[in-house]
């Protein structure tokens, strides 16, 4: 039997500019992390004795629309106001928003904002919550967002929505108020990209 020498494989790793991708691989990449986010929330959940399906389970009053609807209502009117008086520099995100939106049709959007927001909300609010509060969650969140920490603004807004994602959750009890609020701003700030592009 021929033993495999695993000191000889090398693997190199490299950073990818944003424009170096094309369309495809942009979105293999995007749906492959989501993947991979929402498997370790469901280890996570697994090692907690809790189940995914239980979690997942739709609420019997549709209330949580509302507190999703209301944080999403002020997270959109929060990024707008500091759109008026932020320079752009001081949100870009290295035009990973710009890339994944700008030519998508509407209904592709609507896919990418709830498999994001399923996906994130199933490990953030469902699994690392459940561990370590809002906070702490909301600052590993944040973390996760690379492409904004070149900046305090987006930083600072990242983790402030997801603590509000959090607070939601607890207020209703059920992870599909931060799913509507996550996927509700997602939606509404790709068609702004989408629609922005579009007119000019």
């Amino acid at each position: 039997m021929k033993k495999f020498d695993f000191r000889n494989i090398k693997i190199k790793l490299q950073n990818a500019n944003i424009g170096e991708l094309d369309d495809r691989l942009l979105l293999l990449n995007l749906y492959l992390t989501q993947a991979l986010t929402i498997f370790i929330g469901c280890i996570w959940l697994f090692f907690q004795g809790r189940n995914p399906i239980t979690l997942l389970a739709l609420p019997r009053d549709s209330l949580f629309l509302v507190w999703g609807a209301g944080l999403a209502a002020a997270v959109v009117a929060v990024d707008w106001l500091l759109s008026r008086w932020m320079p752009d520099e001081a949100s870009d995100d290295g035009g990973v928003n710009e890339r994944i939106f700008r030519t998508r049709p509407v209904w592709h959007i609507v896919v990418i904002c709830f498999v994001v927001s399923v996906c994130e909300e199933v490990l953030f609010r469902g699994a690392i919550q459940h561990n370590f509060g809002p906070y702490w969650t909301s600052i590993l969140f944040a973390a996760i967002h690379v492409r904004y920490l070149r900046h305090w603004i987006p930083t600072g807004l990242v983790f402030s929505i997801s603590y509000g994602l959090g607070w939601i959750q607890i207020q209703t009890g059920t992870i599909w108020a931060p799913i509507a609020a996550h996927f509700l701003i997602d939606v509404i700030m790709g068609l702004i990209i989408r629609f922005r592009r579009e007119q000019t």
